[in-house]
């Protein structure tokens, strides 16, 4: 008899997913709250690179037109971290890929600092790229959580992880007045002083997890597979992903739903803007956006557990497509389209949480860290490139079109979702 959490998995090998024994049990608790504890400091520290870089980005460089360069690379470089840790994983376990990558993001704030002093913009630059692997151990640590969690509680503890995001997302850009007095302290620009408070954060949070995750979660979580004479390449996580259409769905969803939150989000604080929008109006909108996107997860997790997976998936992009009709149909209200951000973020949370955890779900245990780094890289990579276009997009045919176009990229993944998912729930479902 296959619970009502299980409908959705494929290729489960229960006995290394069970928590029934107390002491699994109990190492996944502990697991889940470091995981969140990690978040926050890393969350933190990643807070003053996401409030600073456009800033950064036109000190530095002298021209506005420069200004988004930080936060694209600070995008590309968790793409590039993504695959390289999650091989990690898969070799050596969840502990020292995360670890890992945090003391490579601690590099890269010390490195922004240095840059940002002396004024050298390529320097901030390749500092911005290296501070990505930050992002890209958030990514990661969120399906740290799934790896000892039973299928029935998957995405409540990937949710709650994504949840601990909004903790650094508040926290951290409040941080920078004590940034620059840390800066002023050692002699350094006021703008240089968040990236050294980031990299203590960085170093703090690798250093819980060396102590702390122990056992290590992915480890324990392989004990009971079968061995293997190589650990699994990211060329196998593909391989993974593409063997299974849930697999596919998830990775359809999940890469889907952060282009249209990108470059939706990207471009309507500008929009709004010129319509005569105050900056702290902008600002409060954007507010309100983050905390759609994580305020909400724990709910999510929970009804991905409960009612399923691609049921929370296609509510998730129905509630983006809705925000970008909203978009369209308010293009002059500043009210209409602060509501229409707060939806692109519920939207966004949805699809995400339901599409992680049903990519868990669908992938083996063995292959389960490189498919996940695949999942995370094309997450980064449809940022970076949503965000790129959506300006060119809204450059020649104005806001309108970019949220028309943004909804129909929803549709399209609802109703591939809707087809080649079902495919892979057939045979669960007669079993």
């Amino acid at each position: 008899m296959v619970s009502r959490g299980n409908v959705d998995a494929v290729g489960v090998n229960a006995p290394s997913e069970s928590v029934a024994d107390p002491m699994r049990a109990a190492i996944q608790r502990r697991t889940v709250v470091l995981l969140c504890l990690v978040q926050v400091l890393g969350g933190v520290s990643m807070g003053g690179a996401l409030a600073l870089g456009a800033i950064l980005g036109e000190e530095l460089s002298g021209t506005e037109s420069l200004a988004g360069l930080p936060t694209t690379v600070l995008t590309l470089g968790a793409a590039a971290a993504g695959l390289p840790l999650a091989a990690l994983a898969s070799a050596r376990g969840r502990r020292p890929a995360l670890a890992t990558g945090l003391l490579v993001a601690a590099a890269g704030a010390l490195i922004v600092a240095l840059g940002v002093d002396r004024g050298w913009f390529p320097v901030m630059l390749a500092g911005m790229t290296a501070l990505g692997s930050g992002t890209a151990v958030s990514l990661q640590a969120r399906f740290a959580a799934t790896d000892l969690a039973s299928p029935e509680t998957r995405g409540r503890n990937l949710s709650l992880v994504v949840w601990m995001t909004m903790v650094g997302a508040v926290v951290g850009p409040a941080l920078v007045p004590l940034g620059a007095a840390v800066a002023g302290w050692v002699g350094m620009a006021d703008l240089s002083g968040p990236f050294l408070l980031g990299a203590v954060g960085c170093l703090c949070a690798a250093a819980v997890l060396v102590i702390g995750l122990r056992p290590d979660p992915l480890i324990e979580a392989n004990r009971g597979a079968p061995e293997s004479t190589s650990r699994p390449s990211p060329a196998e996580g593909l391989s993974a992903i593409v063997q299974s259409p849930q697999a596919r769905a998830a990775l359809a969803a999940v890469v889907s739903a952060h282009a249209v939150m990108v470059g939706v989000m990207a471009l309507t604080p500008v929009h709004m803007h010129h319509g005569g929008a105050s900056v702290t109006l902008v600002g409060l909108s954007i507010s309100a956006h983050i905390a759609g996107m994580y305020a909400l997860s724990p709910i999510m997790g929970i009804l991905a557990d409960r009612v399923g997976r691609v049921p929370v998936i296609l509510g998730g992009q129905a509630v983006l497509v809705v925000s970008c009709v909203a978009g369209f149909v308010f293009v002059d209200s500043q009210a209409g389209l602060v509501a229409a951000l707060v939806l692109l973020g519920i939207g966004w949370s949805a699809s995400t949480v339901a599409a992680s955890t049903l990519l868990t779900d669908a992938v083996d245990t063995t292959r389960r860290a490189a498919a996940q780094g695949v999942s995370d890289t094309s997450m980064s990579l449809a940022g970076a490139g949503a965000g790129a276009l959506a300006g060119v997009v809204v450059g020649a045919f104005g806001y309108a079109a970019l949220v028309l176009g943004a909804g129909t990229i929803a549709v399209l993944t609802a109703a591939y979702v809707v087809v080649d998912g079902a495919r892979g729930r057939r045979p669960a479902a007669m079993a």
